[in-house]
Order: C-alpha cells, then sequence, then structure tokens
C-alpha cells in the first residue's frame, strides 16, 4: 500500500493510500465514487443495474485502483484496469466500442486497457492522480505488461467545441505513428465544430501526454457520458525520464 501526504484544499494536508479493491465491497466503492463523479456531477446517462452505483458488463473482469483518505477511509480515486489476459477471456476492451483497434492487435497480448478514471471534487488536488499513477506503474512492473490503452474523455458542455480545438492543438504534436492509428466508431464532428483559440486541456490528458503517450486518431463521441474521447496509448519503454523517475521505481 503506497501512501503520500499532500496539499489538497489550500493548507489542509491529507493523508492518502493508494492500492487495489481485495474486496466487493471496496469495488462497490468506486462504483459509487463513479456514479457521484459521471452521473451527478457530470450528467451522463448510466445503464446500472443499482441505484446509485456505476456499473456494467467489464466491472466484474477489472481490478480497481482505489486512493483512500487515510484519515476518514472514504474512496476518493479510482482507475478500472483491465488485463490482456482478462480482455482475451471476455473478447474485447471497451474501448473497442468506441474504437477500432485493428491497427493494435500485434500488442493485445501486452496492452492494459485503464477506464473510469475519476477522482471526488473534495480531493482534485492533483495529489490524488499522482498516487492513482504510482499505483499504476507498480502494478504494470509486477506484471510485466508494456502498453497502457484508454479513452480520455474531454466535456461536451459546450457543444464540442473545446474538443475539437484541443485535437487540432494536439494532433501535429502527439499523433502516434501510422501503424498505432484507430478509427472512432460514432467520429466526433470535427469539421462542423468551431475550434476554441486556446482550448482547456484536462488535467488527466496532460498527464498522459507529459508522460509520454500518444493520441492514436480522432476523437470519439460518446453519447451517453456526452464526452469527446481521445485515444490514449502509452508505451512503457518510451515514458518521459522524468516520470520514470518519480514513478518506476
Amino acid at each position: 500500500m503506497l501512501q503520500e501526504r499532500v496539499e489538497a484544499g489550500g493548507r489542509v494536508k491529507r493523508h492518502y493510500q493508494v492500492g487495489l479493491a481485495d474486496s466487493p465491497e471496496a469495488v462497490r466503492e468506486a462504483q459509487r465514487l463513479r456514479y457521484k463523479v459521471f452521473a451527478e456531477e457530470m450528467g451522463a446517462r448510466l445503464s446500472t443495474v443499482e441505484p446509485g452505483l456505476d456499473i456494467d458488463f467489464y466491472d466484474p473482469h477489472c481490478q480497481h485502483l482505489l486512493v483512500r483518505d487515510a484519515d476518514t477511509g472514504e474512496v476518493v480515486g479510482t482507475y478500472r484496469i483491465l488485463s490482456p489476459e482478462a480482455a482475451k477471456r471476455i473478447g474485447s476492451y471497451y474501448t473497442e466500442q468506441e474504437f477500432d483497434l485493428t491497427r493494435l492487435q500485434h500488442l493485445r497480448g501486452r496492452m492494459v486497457e485503464l477506464g473510469r478514471s475519476c477522482v471526488h471534487a473534495d480531493h482534485r488536488s492533483g495529489g490524488v492522480i499522482a498516487l492513482l499513477w504510482a499505483g499504476l506503474a507498480e502494478y504494470m512492473l509486477q506484471h510485466g505488461y508494456d502498453y497502457l490503452i484508454g479513452c480520455a474523455s474531454i466535456g461536451m458542455a459546450d457543444g464540442g467545441h473545446n474538443a475539437a480545438g484541443i485535437w487540432h492543438t494536439l494532433k501535429d504534436k502527439h499523433l502516434s505513428p501510422v501503424e498505432w492509428r484507430v478509427t472512432p466508431r460514432c467520429p466526433l464532428p470535427l469539421e462542423s465544430l468551431e475550434t476554441t483559440a486556446a482550448p482547456v486541456v484536462p488535467p488527466l490528458i496532460k498527464g498522459y501526454l507529459r508522460a509520454g503517450a500518444y493520441i492514436c486518431g480522432e476523437p470519439a463521441w460518446d453519447p451517453d457520458f456526452n464526452t469527446a474521447d481521445l485515444p490514449i496509448l502509452l508505451s512503457m519503454k518510451s515514458v518521459n525520464g522524468s516520470y520514470a523517475r518519480h514513478f518506476l521505481k
């Protein structure tokens, strides 16, 4: 269990712990946080089997990384991890609902999928995300996996204009080699959107790109979450040096 004290909410110091969920109730805590963030805060339309919890087909096949406030025990951050072995058993990655991953076929045996990332509104200081990254790095090193893939979401409260601006701002510098390109199943209509001059890039996407991740193609539109989703791929061998020194110990 990794632990860290970080500044949160001004001068208040909080003590956090990160680790994998080790019981069904711990998973439910993650699902409860996801519902709070995605449904109540962001307005996502979730097809869940239990009120107040974000539950889908992939959850039972995933491991769930949790950050807890060590003083209260509350789960305040989470990531969902789908191993390549689990993806093979169930026949797909969640990302394949949004993108055609044919060109990544040769990576599947070494490729971990990340999803359902969220942090409680009262704990978005950066420390929780840092601990999630540290937990992910430990997981990747322990299992010897080489690639991380996932959908990085951009809110569309403005109709998608900021998302279009982000795509046009980032694609020249961060687009993957052509052999790692994927195509959206429901593309964001970029040609009909005005590109924001100074788009606001979500912190999670900034973190991915600083670590050395690629954007593997144009964004997809997820109507249920009302987000534009960028396909992200990170090779552990090409992780930025400062990130490697901090997380890959």
